[in-house]
């Protein structure tokens, strides 16, 4: 079946390709990077990414800073995203250390990537499914094009076991993940040859018992200011 294209998506096409030819490389090589068996996305994870001392202290920094999340064109109210969230100060020593070790993992430029965002899910709470990457025709798309790009890839760090729900289920790639601390997943939002990959859609589903701590990572297409 032939999808068609948005010419919207033509314009980062050939950044969003390099960026993707680049970490795909870069992973490839790293023997600490296991790749999921699917060929309809390109997702991969990492153990032991953050130690439990590194998760504890990200843990308290978003305790911090989490305000009801947003989603753009959504509300809080719309129950869309039910969790917590915020951004956790990216001149802060801590977080400008895995922000470097996130890049070099990846290979990306630092200008690429986008602040560091922390989020809380508590019982009941949850994020629908949705893709990372832009949609057109939205009232975001015009400024988040033009402030670095579509986005490219995004790496999620869990900060702790759940006692009971809170997976990342990718939908359309038949896909739970049960959240473990420490470890880092990682997934290309586009295709190889650098458009948005549908297949990419995922679901923080709702926490059962306990809490869900992660924290997110998204990077652009060209630097994001």
């Amino acid at each position: 079946m032939t999808v068609e294209v948005k010419p919207e998506f033509r314009k980062d096409q050939p950044a969003l390709r390099k960026v993707g030819n680049t970490v795909r490389e870069r992973l490839a090589a790293n023997p600490a990077v296991w790749k999921v068996p699917t060929d309809k996305a390109e997702v991969f994870a990492v153990a032991d990414f953050m130690n439990a001392e590194e998760c504890a202290r990200m843990i308290a920094m978003i305790d911090e800073v989490a305000r009801p999340s947003t989603v753009f064109d959504l509300q809080y109210k719309d129950g869309y995203r039910t969790s917590y969230s915020g951004d956790v100060d990216p001149h802060h020593p801590f977080i400008r250390m895995l922000d470097r070790r996130i890049d070099d993992l990846m290979g990306i430029e630092p200008t690429f990537g986008e602040t560091i965002q922390g989020q809380r899910y508590m019982p009941g709470q949850e994020f629908k499914p949705h893709h990372d990457w832009f949609h057109p025709n939205t009232s975001y798309w015009e400024i988040e094009t033009a402030r670095g790009g579509q986005r490219a890839w995004t790496a999620m760090v869990y900060l702790n076991d759940v006692d009971e729900g809170g997976t990342t289920d990718f939908t359309d790639l038949g896909m739970a993940i049960e959240p473990k601390a420490g470890v880092l997943l990682l997934w290309n939002n586009t295709d190889a040859q650098g458009l948005p990959n549908h297949a990419t859609i995922h679901a923080g589903r709702p926490v059962v018992r306990g809490a869900k701590y992660v924290i997110t990572k998204w990077y652009r297409a060209k630097p994001w200011r």
